[in-house]
């Protein structure tokens, strides 16, 4: 589940060993996106916002992105994520 605790982000399965830690505050857990692709981990979060005033449309747009190498041992397939 998307929802299980931060601390626990990005881990290898077989022993649990933490990869990487982000805050990802402010972003909600549909706007992050974790892929797996060429032994590298992204993590990418993305905030849109649209708001009509008197004036006209003004938009709100913020984005992380981290890009992390698997070490040595460590299986694409081993990788789990949570938020």
């Amino acid at each position: 589940s998307m929802q299980r605790r931060l601390n626990r982000m990005l881990s290898a399965s077989h022993d649990h060993k933490l990869l990487a830690l982000m805050d990802v505050g402010g972003f909600d857990p549909k706007e992050v996106t974790v892929t797996v692709k060429d032994r590298k981990v992204k993590v990418l979060a993305e905030h849109k916002e649209e708001h009509t005033t008197a004036r006209g449309k003004t938009y709100n747009y913020k984005n992380i992105m981290k890009e992390i190498s698997l070490p040595p041992g460590v299986s694409e397939d081993e990788v789990t994520y949570s938020l």
